[in-house]
């Protein structure tokens, strides 16, 4: 735009300074967007703020905008939505179908099959 290098450098502190540009203001927006919106899991959320150079402590203070309670449901959900358009009639085939699914998604692998095992008991 024309600014010379300390010309930009003084913009961006004072960019930061008034409080527009927020690394953790971003990290919670981001994180809950992206589970609201696309029902991303926690896993997915954080590989993605990882890989824009968000700190740590950023992430896990974006991921806390993530209710436990919604996040279950929202796991649920996406679970009970994917069985119903299988054909499949094969219980294990399902479970690996149903699990691959949600962990692909960002959710945590333990959580997902403790789901899918409520979902699809054994027969």
């Amino acid at each position: 735009m024309g600014l010379r290098s300390n010309e930009v450098d003084e913009l961006i502190v004072h960019l930061i300074s008034e409080g527009f540009l927020n690394e953790e203001r971003f990290a919670k927006a981001f994180a809950g967007g992206k589970f609201r919106m696309k029902n991303w899991g926690k896993l997915k959320i954080t590989n993605a703020l990882e890989s824009k150079g968000i700190s740590t402590y950023c992430v896990k203070v974006g991921l806390a905008e993530v209710d436990n309670k919604d996040y279950l449901r929202t796991l649920q959900k996406i679970l009970l939505k994917k069985e119903t358009d299988l054909a499949e009639q094969n219980t294990y085939m399902k479970r690996n179908i149903l699990a691959r699914y949600a962990i692909q998604k960002g959710f945590e692998p333990e959580l997902v099959w403790s789901e899918v095992k409520q979902i699809i008991p054994d027969r």
